[in-house]
């Protein structure tokens, strides 16, 4: 993804969705902010927030004037005050804050936040009011008059590298001239838990223990899934029913006793009232959802030894919430990425059942095959990863049957776009479809820049391996672009969409784990991209300028979604630099060699940084030692 920011203003839908900003994960060796000290062995679990119920005044709470109320029109999440931020409907600004001190010894933080929002806006695509969040120097979240809704709704994410620190907590509302739009806050809480042993990153606290024992070996498994999915859409592309199923051969061997499905998409609801509904389960037990009902435990009849298979099926409810997102709907364009159930991963370090992140993305799964059946309105156009083949349905129905090898994800839209296709001279073919308010000269420009990218990197990175690839377009993304396998999602930007198409090698062809090594694909697609825009990327190491000790190219999202505000500076633009130093140090030659190989050797596999900087070190005499460190690469 382009530069994507940690906001939630395009997601969550029109007014009727409540929100809700909790945020606890546990910590990591390394991840604590400048100036940590060092965790102590012992943790005594505290809550740091004071009067986070707003029960008792003002105090330690500094505000603006008639924030704290308890009345007005708005109601308590509980008890009978609140923080009641705007809502004048006028140009206004409101502030909350208060000073935390957040001890050391424990490896867990968690800030909860109950947040209400109601608007007088009508706008479903404009942010016109907005609620920024802020822990330290980190903003955590921005909400706006998109997210308006009734009730209090809660979420979870890590603060976990503030721990040791003395951090200002502190809400900000700011509002336009036009309508008014409230921001009511209430039971706001920060709790430390866990002992000062660092856990692994994975998984998330808020994840039951799985049935099967996180095994020894470091394979990845399940392997080689298979998906078959058939939906049917509603008159508007909007909500989709039907079945999925997937096939799966467990290539470790540790007995595999269960499974996890990654509802990525539920992220954009209220849990446990979901956009993804999955129920009628075969092949296994379901257990509770998890991981802010984002992941799925499936117990096994019986455990699979090493080499043998298993199926299981499940009946699906898709439904796409407002908002330009890379899962969401913009009029009556319905953007649906994520949406399909996916297995999540098993290795050494146990399962990968990390949260979501808005900030960029936490997406780790394995190559896999899909065969997708989407029956669809005939009026609607259904661009897809993979190569589709369109069939007459019922009356007034289209059946697309869209067919995918060694992918690992499938995404898919559905509108009445306009499309404009052509072949690149490597003999790809490449479409381009259009929300309306793109004219056909934009259309036909992204086309010639699709045609011309596809064929740069898969010159420098290895052939292009799949038949197709869809680009579809609309300029109120918020996000900028989004990669999945063959189809991305982007504004009419030659540069972000260069750098979308670099993603079909960094992250689809050569996987990594998204929300551990982000650098693996952004760095990596940012590169691509500056090669293909014939960009060197001269002395653009000279103006790096490092936040703190703690700041690395190779931090995880965890750090970033703490420190979201240089995300896009540290993991594009410093990890790109990074790469074109490494070109200079090596030799051109060396590093289109060293880059072709790798791409290969891990073609439909798992990329890692311990691999590359061992791959990098084996193509030149030079030590790379001093490179590593001086350009904040571990691991």
């Amino acid at each position: 993804m382009r530069k994507r920011l940690l906001s939630l203003m395009a997601g969550a839908g029109a007014a009727g969705l409540a929100l809700a900003v909790s945020l606890g994960v546990a910590g990591t060796a390394g991840a604590t902010g400048a100036g940590a000290p060092a965790r102590a062995a012992a943790c005594a679990p505290a809550q740091v927030v004071g009067n986070g119920g707003f029960e008792s005044g003002t105090s330690p709470w500094t505000a603006s004037s008639g924030v704290i109320t308890s009345g007005g029109g708005q109601s308590a999440h509980s008890g009978s005050a609140f923080a009641w931020l705007n809502g004048y409907g006028s140009s206004h600004t409101d502030t909350l804050s208060q000073s935390v001190a957040i001890p050391a010894g424990c490896s867990a933080a968690s800030l909860t936040v109950w947040v209400h929002v109601d608007t007088a806006e009508t706008t479903t695509t404009t942010a016109y009011d907005k609620l920024t969040v802020k822990l330290g120097s980190g903003t955590l979240a921005t909400y706006s008059n998109l997210n308006a809704g009734t009730g209090y709704v809660q979420r979870t994410f890590d603060v976990s590298a503030y721990l040791g620190q003395n951090v200002s907590l502190a809400f900000s509302g700011t509002e336009d001239s036009g309508l008014q739009t409230s921001f009511v806050l209430d039971d706001v809480s920060l709790t430390t838990s866990g002992d000062g042993t660092p856990p692994p990153t994975t998984p998330p606290p808020t994840t039951p223990p799985p049935t099967t024992p996180p095994p020894a070996d470091s394979t990845r498994t399940p392997a080689a899934p298979g998906y078959t999915v058939s939906l049917s859409s509603d008159a508007t592309g909007v909500t989709w029913t039907g079945h999925e199923s997937v096939t799966f051969t467990n290539a470790s061997p540790s007995p595999l006793g269960d499974v996890y499905l990654r509802l990525w998409d539920n992220y954009h609801g209220s849990c446990p009232t979901t956009p993804i509904t999955v129920t009628n389960v075969s092949g296994g037990t379901a257990g509770a959802l998890s991981v802010g009902c984002t992941a799925l435990d499936i117990t096994l009849p019986a455990p699979l030894a090493q080499g043998q298979s298993g199926t299981v099926g499940f009946d699906l409810r898709i439904v796409v919430p407002s908002g330009a997102d890379r899962f969401g709907r913009d009029g009556a364009f319905s953007f649906i990425g994520n949406a399909l159930p996916l297995l999540a991963i098993r290795d050494g370090a146990g399962w990968h059942l990390d949260p979501y992140t808005n900030n960029g993305e936490s997406f780790y799964s394995l190559a896999a095959d899909f065969r997708v059946t989407l029956d669809h309105p005939t009026g609607l156009q259904v661009p897809a990863t993979g190569t589709s083949v369109d069939t007459p349905g019922a009356s007034g129905r289209t059946v697309t049957t869209a067919t995918a090898t060694k992918v690992r994800d499938f995404a898919w839209a559905a509108g009445a776009f306009s499309k404009v296709s052509g072949t690149s001279p490597a003999g790809v073919k490449v479409n381009v479809y259009a929300v309306s308010g793109i004219s056909s000269a934009n259309a036909q420009s992204m086309l010639t820049t699709s045609i011309s990218a596809v064929d740069a990197h898969a010159g420098r990175f290895g052939a292009y391996p799949y038949a197709e690839v869809d680009a579809v377009l609309d300029n109120n993304f918020w996000f900028g672009g989004m990669e999945y396998p063959g189809f991305v999602l982007d504004l009419v930007d030659s540069t972000a969409l260069t750098h979308e198409l670099g993603h079909q090698w960094w992250y689809g062809i050569v996987g990594d784990d998204e929300y551990n090594n982000p650098w693996l694909d952004e760095s990596f697609a940012d590169y691509s991209t500056d090669l293909a825009l014939g960009k060197t990327g001269t002395n653009c190491w000279s103006s790096v300028s490092w936040a703190s000790s703690s700041e690395k190219i190779t931090n995880s999202m965890a750090y970033w979604d703490a420190h979201s505000s240089r995300y896009s500076t540290v993991v594009y633009g410093y990890g790109k630099c990074a790469l074109h130093d490494l070109r200079r140090l090596i030799g051109d030659s060396a590093m289109t060699s060293l880059l072709r190989s790798y791409a290969q050797a891990h073609w439909y596999g798992v990329s890692t940084t311990a691999e590359f900087k061992a791959a990098a070190q084996a193509a030149t005499s030079t030590d790379l030692t001093s490179f590593w460190s001086t350009h904040r690469i571990d691991g």
